[in-house]
């Protein structure tokens, strides 16, 4: 079983540096589809991401439709939108076989309003106080549902406890 992250046509780099280094620290696969706001190799990117993007397993696609084409059982993915009429934390991601997706819009547009409606039973929300903000951040957006999958996955392949030589709480 694999997770991956997908943003669709992310403008900002501070956010997708972040993403990618949860995507690291957590073995997510990450997917970018184009166009992008920003160069790969803008240091700003590199300075979010750190020294973590060559870690990080990226898959570029030239589009959102090559993306779909790419998706083996598209019952495993997930849409994530403030417009979805379930939770995040609704679904069960943790069947053993097979691949997990989460698709995140563009940070000032979302996703295609067509695409959307193409794909409604697909899509999950994070509860949020709509009368106050737009939406959440995207990068914080990722890490809330890729931890709750993993939490559902028994955060497999994870470490839940490591040693440090020079553990400060020791």
């Amino acid at each position: 079983m694999t997770n991956h992250i997908v943003l669709f046509e992310p403008l900002m780099p501070a956010n997708t540096g972040n993403i990618a280094r949860t995507c690291a620290g957590t073995d997510t696969k990450l997917h970018l589809i184009k166009p992008l706001g920003f160069s790969v190799d803008d240091k700003h990117m590199k300075r979010a991401g750190l020294d973590y993007w060559d870690k990080v397993d990226i898959t570029y696609h030239e589009n959102l439709p090559e993306f779909i084409a790419s998706v083996s059982d598209i019952n495993k993915l997930f849409i994530v939108s403030k417009f979805a009429s379930r939770d995040y934390a609704s679904p069960n991601y943790s069947a053993a076989t097979g691949d997990y997706y989460f698709l995140f819009g563009k940070e000032t547009t979302g996703l295609p309003e067509p695409f959307m409606r193409r794909y409604p039973e697909n899509a999950i929300r994070i509860p949020q106080d709509d009368t106050k903000i737009r939406a959440l951040n995207l990068s914080n957006s990722a890490a809330i549902v890729i931890y709750e999958v993993l939490r559902q996955q028994n955060f497999l392949h994870l470490q839940r406890v490591h040693e440090y030589e020079h553990d400060k709480l020791k």
